[in-house]
């Protein structure tokens, strides 16, 4: 075996890593992967620097995985900005640092993507320690997989990584036939607010059109990004991501796009982007320009949860953070990321605050989940 490093994804073609990422996880898709670089939204310039890894066994392509030189820690979701206040007060330099993550998608799933029949041990084993002395010999930091599946990381933590735990909330489809079968698992008080939020949001002559990304026209893409960077300039930011970006994946993977558009008097007030799995739903990205009551959740949960069901998706993954998502049903799920760090004062350090942090962590989950609005059986 030997590992190839690659400066952009255009460098294998999407048959080749689609073959190992396949299509059940959109994220990871070359097209995805493609349209983050190709819009500039990923680049030296933004802070994220390809370097794609490439396993091969003679000719052939048995493993794969993102790989970024990261020169900030934007864009993540898995926080380690006090390492690197750390590293700095210490005269260390903690960027560039490896991370390997799929760009702004806190949406767990396997990150390095190894053949079917291939021993994945194996092919991991070789993979850190080539990723080890790639690093060292560049004085790279650390190295980072965010939001690996919880086997992946299983399998990282026996090759001494060290591991941290985090929580989203993810909602779960326990055969529901429909909305109302699901909010009838509910306590009678939270099944009664969720009914009112509902109900306000449609007494506010607010409707909806769910369209896949085929149906989507040029002229509503261009209303969808507006809406999206607004969320983002109401914090007195921009957005991430680029117009050229949702064009391109519009074009590539329109399939496993979804997006709900809110209307009123027939003009556009809001509109959710999602995207579609082999069993799941992601929710992604919002925006509106003025604010209605509720219709954030609406737009963004309860017509999430009302596809899953008509499709018979088994998991909504609405991405990280949200507490209010709770009341609605979303459980508390544990996330994972893996890391290296290079300086050995530095890794145990780390490794101490990540033993503390872990007990919050699920002592935070536990109490989560006492909250659930389920009956109690």
């Amino acid at each position: 075996m030997h590992i190839q490093f690659i400066s952009s994804i255009s460098e294998i073609t999407a048959e080749h890593w689609n073959q190992l990422a396949g299509t059940d996880y959109p994220f990871l898709r070359h097209e995805f992967l493609m349209a983050l670089e190709h819009s500039g939204v990923v680049a030296r310039a933004t802070g994220w620097q390809p370097q794609h890894v490439l396993i091969f066994a003679e000719t052939d392509l048995i493993a794969a995985c993102p790989l970024y030189l990261k020169f900030h820690s934007q864009g993540e979701f898995v926080f380690d900005q006090q390492w690197a206040n750390a590293y700095q007060q210490h005269g260390l330099d903690y960027y560039p640092k490896g991370l390997t993550a799929v760009p702004f998608t806190p949406c767990p799933a396997r990150r390095i993507l190894v053949k079917a029949g291939r021993d994945e041990q194996v092919i991991l084993a070789l993979l850190i320690d080539t990723l080890k002395q790639h690093f060292i010999s560049r004085s790279i930091s650390s190295w980072h997989c965010l939001f690996s599946s919880a086997e992946q990381t299983e399998q990282l933590r026996t090759l001494g990584l060290l591991v941290r735990e985090g929580v989203q909330f993810q909602w779960f489809n326990r055969h529901y036939r429909d909305f109302q079968d699901y909010i009838d698992h509910f306590s009678s008080r939270k099944r009664k607010n969720t009914l009112r939020e509902r109900q306000h949001v449609t007494q506010q002559g607010i409707q909806f059109l769910a369209l896949n990304g085929q149906a989507v026209s040029a002229a509503q893409w261009q209303v969808f990004f507006q809406f999206y960077q607004m969320t983002y300039l109401k914090h007195g930011q921009s957005g991430y991501l680029t117009l050229e970006f949702f064009k391109q994946i519009a074009q590539t993977m329109p399939e496993q796009l979804l997006v709900i558009f809110a209307l009123k008097a027939n003009q556009y007030v809001g509109a959710a982007l999602s995207f579609i799995g082999k069993d799941t739903l992601y929710g992604r990205y919002w925006g509106c320009f003025e604010e209605y009551a509720f219709l954030h959740f609406e737009a963004c949960y309860y017509q999430g949860l009302d596809y899953c069901i008509a499709h018979g998706l088994a998991r909504f993954d609405s991405g990280a953070q949200g507490e209010h998502k709770i009341a609605r049903g979303f459980e508390p799920v544990s996330t994972y990321s893996a890391h290296w760090i290079q300086q050995p004062a530095f890794a145990a350090a780390i490794a101490h605050f990540l033993a503390l942090e872990k007990s919050i962590v699920q002592q935070y989950k536990a109490d989560a989940t006492a909250l659930l609005p389920f009956k109690k059986v």
